[in-house]
């Protein structure tokens, strides 16, 4: 049988194709055994090969076993992008435990509410002044029973702020936690079904929910992405690839696409504490790196260089925008300067990544997510019945199915039950399909203004205004409307330099790109807008900061 799009695949890849899967310390360890002495990571200009990682990870998973944490236990880590992340990730893993990951940017209201859901009492953090002292706050509150800390001078000393390390009896460093571990006779034995990670994903209403992913998903996951790229690779045998990591290892793009998709292949990934949009650029024209994955805001800062026309970005092989649909703008500015052609796949939290992306020699379909990726089967299915699947060009929401996507929430069976119908996960994504098989998403099925009956999808409004040239960024909300019921209100980031914009202009050059009932009702212009923790513009986050009191422009 061959799916809708296949014909358009990389040649000599298939829908069908085999999807490996396995366990998480199974990969790290074919990895060491066929890379070896090879870098693995470079941090702060030193590198880390395969066979040194891989021992420290078994010197962690040790450590572990050795506090109790094994099969039916979890571990949290609370850390940023240094080795200590990857260390404690495949650590705790291979010990059996589950890893419950925590972002640095996350509020207490929702870490405290991960940690006490997940059942992880031991937390893994950094002497970083940013995270220590909200970790002893869980401490102190009874949260968590054991704090490991990881001295960050471990990786070299960058004047980073730290923190003091309190003496206290459930606290630790890493280097006393490690200290005389030995391994056991015989490691745990982990199954594909087990749980690997609990990844807590919001959406824009309640608690964060922690999707089950386990090692057969996420080992899955890197496989499909494997097929998918099996024609490119060989072009390029031999070539040992150095992928840039800005992205936040505690997220699932990063996590998958770039450091479990690395390993796997013995790339070399360039680690990076955080986004500095001249760092990046360094790691690029100085050190030739040949894969920058980045969100859209990533590839705005980048766009937005005024010297961009002269910046050398000829050692990129490949680059990839994810995590938010990118601007067609930004897509066009980037190939219009520098000939980069950056096109923007689609995937989730609950998918472990993956879901769809473009062929290097597919037709243009500008604003498109791309073709279902190997292994995976998408569907649009009607709005109000999600059992009713839709024919090309209808809009519906988006549905799911592969060995890549999670079994369900944690503790949240109802939820667990809701999203699925027929075997298939609902997305909330709202999308199309066309007669080629390419999908193109409309909004989050949460976002959509209904407006004077229509639906209205932010994400469309925002495309249109990202084609003004004195935008840099823009997010689009719904708010009420004593006509219409609701109406589009535009928060914009303007570039520097750009002259002022009034509404009627917006409006002026919206008129031919947008239907009447899309056109904003309202504008504001603002020095910056709320990202989430992972860098993504956040419009859930920027309605919950409106003030009642503000008025339209």
């Amino acid at each position: 049988m061959t799916h809708t799009g296949e014909q358009f695949y990389p040649e000599g890849v298939h829908w069908d194709d085999a999807i490996c899967i396995g366990t998480l310390p199974e990969l790290l360890a074919t990895a060491a055994a066929q890379f070896g002495a090879r870098p693995a990571i470079e941090f702060r200009d030193r590198p880390i090969s395969y066979s040194e990682f891989e021992a420290l990870a078994e010197l962690a998973a040790a450590a572990y076993l050795r506090a109790g944490c094994g099969k039916d236990t979890s571990v949290a880590l609370f850390l940023g992008n240094t080795p200590d992340h990857p260390i404690n990730f495949f650590g705790a893993l291979k010990a059996g435990a589950r890893i419950v990951h925590l972002s640095p940017l996350d509020g207490e209201i929702a870490l405290a509410h991960k940690l006490a859901d997940s059942g992880a009492r031991v937390l893994v953090t950094s002497n970083l002044a940013a995270l220590l002292p909200t970790a002893l706050k869980f401490l102190d509150r009874g949260l968590i029973d054991r704090l490991v800390i990881c001295e960050d001078d471990r990786w070299g000393k960058v004047g980073t702020p730290q923190a003091a390390i309190p003496d206290h009896p459930a606290i630790t460093t890493c280097a006393k936690f490690i200290d005389g571990a030995a391994k056991p006779a015989q490691w745990p034995t982990i199954s594909p079904d087990d749980v690997a990670l609990l990844q807590y994903t919001g959406g824009t209403t309640g608690l964060p929910k922690g999707a089950m992913l386990t090692h057969g998903n996420l080992t899955a996951a890197v496989s499909i992405y494997d097929v998918w790229g099996r024609p490119a690779r060989a072009k390029r045998a031999g070539v040992i690839d150095r992928v840039i990591c800005v992205l936040p290892l505690f997220h699932i793009y990063a996590l998958t696409v770039v450091l479990l998709s690395s390993l796997r292949r013995g790339n070399l990934i360039s680690l990076h504490q955080r986004f500095d949009v001249e760092a990046v650029m360094r790691d690029i024209e100085v050190k030739r790196a040949t894969y920058f994955p980045g969100v859209p805001t990533m590839w705005i800062a980048i766009a937005a260089l005024p010297d961009l026309d002269r910046r050398d970005l000829s050692s990129l092989v490949s680059a990839g925008s994810g995590g938010a649909p990118l601007p067609v703008e930004v897509a066009s500015i980037l190939q219009r300067r520098v000939g980069m052609k950056l096109k923007s796949g689609w995937g989730m939290t609950e998918t472990c990544s993956p879901g769809t992306a473009h062929p290097a020699d597919g037709p243009d379909k500008p604003g498109s997510i791309g073709l279902m990726l190997p292994g995976i089967e998408l569907d649009v299915v009607a709005l109000d019945d999600p059992t009713k699947v839709l024919p090309p060009g209808e809009v519906g929401e988006i549905r799911i199915k592969g060995p890549n996507v999670t079994r369900g929430y944690w503790n949240k069976p109802q939820e667990t039950a809701e999203a699925f119908v027929d075997g298939r996960f609902l997305t909330g994504d709202i999308g199309t399909m066309d007669a080629d098989g390419y999908f193109f998403l409309v909004d989050r099925k949460k976002d959509m203004i209904i407006s004077g009956g229509f639906n209205v999808y932010p994400q469309m409004i925002e495309q249109a205004i990202y084609t003004h040239p004195a935008v840099q960024e823009v997010i689009v909300i719904g708010i009420p409307d004593d006509y219409r019921g609701e109406a589009a209100k535009a928060f914009i980031k303007l570039r520097d330099g750009a002259a002022s914009l009034t509404l009627e202009e917006l409006r002026a050059h919206l008129a031919d790109k947008l239907g009447k009932h899309e056109l904003p009702a309202a504008v504001v212009f603002v020095e910056e807008l709320p990202r989430t923790p992972v860098g993504k513009l956040s419009r859930h986050e920027l309605r919950r900061k409106q003030a009642p009191k503000e008025e339209m422009a």
